[in-house]
């Protein structure tokens, strides 16, 4: 089976090893890559905004599956194109992406649904939010509503913040088109857990649950990033919780877009909110997390392309329980200097020869790109080291030595990645998004 993965971040590198250890895989392109994919995939330049130029590229290439993995082309709708062209793909259309596409939507599809979630208001104005917050309370989260690469949140502690936050979002145009609606959201406390799921339009099955840390700093301190580290899985949400949580929480939402005419084929992402009321649900992404995706995939103990096949085709109920490997995995993200505000390219990574990517560390690329007989930067996040173990410890031990040995001027990293988990102290969890 030839498979074509769209995309070139971490969870592209990570997607694309997985699926490379099928033993019905034939040719295996990432597109458009980075210097990791590259070796393990063939990559050449690719616009994933040319719904044209990916359907020529699956035509000439003879590709039996499309997996896309950002959000931007699923909400574009490239899925709903190739799917009209005959194709095989692992990511749901444009109907379905507005979930991630819209908090807005997704709210509304929420709250008709009875998906447990924070109480919230859409708003267009600074005006239209200080009426809001009258009755949500002063601490809210404030999201732009369309997609903002995983950073448009600010958590906000007061009445002043928020609305500070608004006027950004709203007037400022922060992030563009993304803020021209803002959803106010009241302050949920506990811990925040990725609940991943492989979903063919009836079948809902859960991956291992995960955690993220998106803030930029130690102790959750910082700005909201697209995530400096994960780690799985994540202790007290297994067996009858999990399945509790994907009842209440992503069931709802595949049933009732189906109702509404919508096929749901992929990925659905839940991210939770673990309060003493139980499960809230924070927000729903239509394709993997990253960096969850590199913590994820090891403990995959099975053919993920059989099961991304499956998934495509509306089959998945014909395979047996997924089976998740009796251990655990850790990631911490090394970015680029000025990460998430900007990115410091173009430095030579060294130390990538003696990083073991076929043991119990595996080394994925996110922005990188060869050049001449070097790897150098080439984005924010540039590398997730993940580090496999028998225990959280184990594993969190293996990803700090690995990343050890590897350097680039200007890297920077979190060092407490799992180490809530562990008994560390770091700050509480808040709806970020």
């Amino acid at each position: 089976m030839n498979v074509l993965i769209l995309g070139n971040g971490g969870r592209e590198h990570a997607l694309t090893w997985a699926i490379s250890r099928s033993p019905r895989v034939g040719n295996v392109i990432c597109a458009p890559g980075n210097a990791g994919t590259h070796r393990i995939a063939r990559g050449f330049p690719l616009d994933l905004a040319d719904a044209a130029a990916v359907l020529d590229v699956c035509r000439r290439e003879d590709v039996n599956l499309v997996v896309i993995g950002p959000e931007a082309p699923l909400v574009a709708g490239l899925a709903d194109t190739l799917r009209t062209a005959g194709l095989s793909v692992f990511g749901p259309g444009a109907e379905a992406a507005r979930l991630e596409g819209s908090k807005a939507f997704s709210k509304e599809m929420m709250e008709s649904e009875g998906v447990p979630t924070a109480r919230s208001a859409t708003v267009r104005s600074v005006a239209e939010a200080a009426k809001a917050l009258e009755w949500l309370g002063e601490r809210v989260a404030v999201k732009a509503d369309g997609l903002a690469a995983g950073k448009g949140v600010v958590m906000a502690s007061d009445r002043t913040q928020a609305l500070d936050a608004v006027r950004q979002f709203v007037e400022e145009r922060t992030f563009g088109s993304a803020g021209e609606r803002v959803v106010l959201e009241e302050w949920l406390e506990g811990e925040e857990v990725s609940v991943i799921a492989f979903v063919d339009g009836d079948e809902v099955r859960a991956l291992v649950p995960s955690q993220d840390h998106k803030r930029a700093y130690d102790g959750d301190r910082g700005p909201n990033t697209g995530g400096m580290g994960a780690y799985a899985p994540y202790p007290g949400l297994e067996g009858e919780a999990l399945e509790r949580a994907v009842q209440d929480c992503l069931v709802p939402i595949v049933r009732g877009l189906a109702r509404r005419g919508v096929d749901y084929r992929g990925v659905l992402y839940a991210g939770l909110m673990l309060t003493s009321d139980g499960p809230r649900v924070l927000e729903y992404n239509v394709r993997f997390g990253d960096p969850e995706t590199q913590v994820i995939l090891p403990l995959f103990d099975g053919d993920l392309l059989e099961a991304m096949e499956a998934t495509a085709n509306g089959t998945l109920a014909q395979l047996p329980p997924f089976r998740i490997a009796p251990r655990a995995a850790m990631t911490v993200v090394a970015a680029s200097a000025g990460y998430p505000a900007g990115a410091d390219q173009g430095r030579r990574i060294a130390g990538l020869d003696r990083a073991d990517d076929r043991g119990t560390a595996l080394v994925f690329h996110a922005g990188t790109e060869a050049r001449d007989d070097a790897i150098v930067t080439a984005g924010g996040r540039v590398l997730a080291v993940t580090g496999l173990g028998e225990s959280l410890a184990a594993a969190r031990q293996v990803a700090y030595e690995t990343l050890a040995s590897i350097h680039f001027d200007g890297m920077q990293h979190r060092t407490d990645i799992g180490a809530r988990a562990l008994g560390g102290v770091t700050a509480s969890g808040g709806n970020g998004g």
